[in-house]
């Protein structure tokens, strides 16, 4: 018998998005969840047309938000996509064989193909996600900023889930300026200590990974983009934090 299996999914303004992956999602689910936090958009009628169930929730953070729609599901089985992400066959089939009943695996892991526009960030890949889990067993992280399934009894897949990251490198400025203010607040609020070099120094150690040991420079202007995008990323989420910080020691001054 053919595994039931639950899709998740998290909107907000998503109507770019949304039918094309719910179209995608169908090809393995049983039944399909979306949680919108009140798009002012189309996202949510347009959801209900492709025959998604359709839940709104004021945003609670990525993790708590994430997890919100699985106590609706009918199935044991949950696979979580963004809006902007799309299965290929092989992971479609990867996820149609497997044997549920007899796994001794709570999740399952696929690789993750990131885009700029039309182009495949090949140096961020295989960036694999922990995305087909047993609700029973699995939870997002209570995390604010971008969370994971914490869990790691899980296999690796050969499957891809196709990620629309950005429309082109000004969309990825401006959210990386965004993700990065996320994530340092992230960051603050748990005391972490952060010196004036913290964003140099981790700006530096991302720009290295990527350029020279995940081989960046075998991209070409790509990977040079990819190296330099992850690294200006990294080094604004410190420099935020640092920002927080002083702004919050000129107010107790005041």
């Amino acid at each position: 018998m053919k595994q039931k299996i639950t899709v998740t999914i998290i909107t907000l303004n998503e109507e770019d998005h949304i039918e094309a992956c719910i179209a995608s999602a169908w090809q393995v689910a049983d039944e399909i969840i979306v949680v919108d936090s009140h798009s002012s958009d189309k996202t949510r009628d347009m959801a209900k047309k492709c025959g998604a169930r359709v839940i709104e929730q004021t945003y609670l953070g990525d993790g708590p938000q994430k997890d919100f729609g699985v106590q609706f599901a009918r199935n044991d089985w949950i696979l979580h996509l963004d809006a902007d992400e799309r299965l290929d066959d092989e992971m479609v089939s990867e996820i149609k064989s497997i044997d549920y009943a007899g796994t001794a695996y709570d999740a399952f892991a696929f690789r993750r193909k990131n885009y700029i526009g039309s182009r495949w960030q090949k140096v961020w890949y295989p960036d694999y996600m922990v995305r087909l889990y047993h609700k029973n067993r699995c939870r997002f992280a209570p995390m604010v900023g971008h969370t994971s399934l914490t869990t790691q009894n899980y296999r690796r897949m050969n499957g891809n889930i196709i990620h629309y990251s950005f429309k082109d490198l000004s969309d990825y400025l401006v959210r990386a300026a965004k993700y990065s203010k996320r994530d340092a607040k992230v960051l603050f609020e748990s005391n972490r200590k952060v010196s004036s070099f913290d964003p140099f120094l981790h700006g530096s150690a991302s720009f290295i990974k990527y350029y020279f040991f995940k081989k960046g420079f075998a991209y070409g202007l790509d990977g040079l983009n990819a190296s330099l995008l992850g690294a200006l990323r990294s080094y604004l989420k410190y420099a935020h934090v640092i920002a927080m910080r002083d702004h919050t020691v000129t107010i107790d001054a005041n």
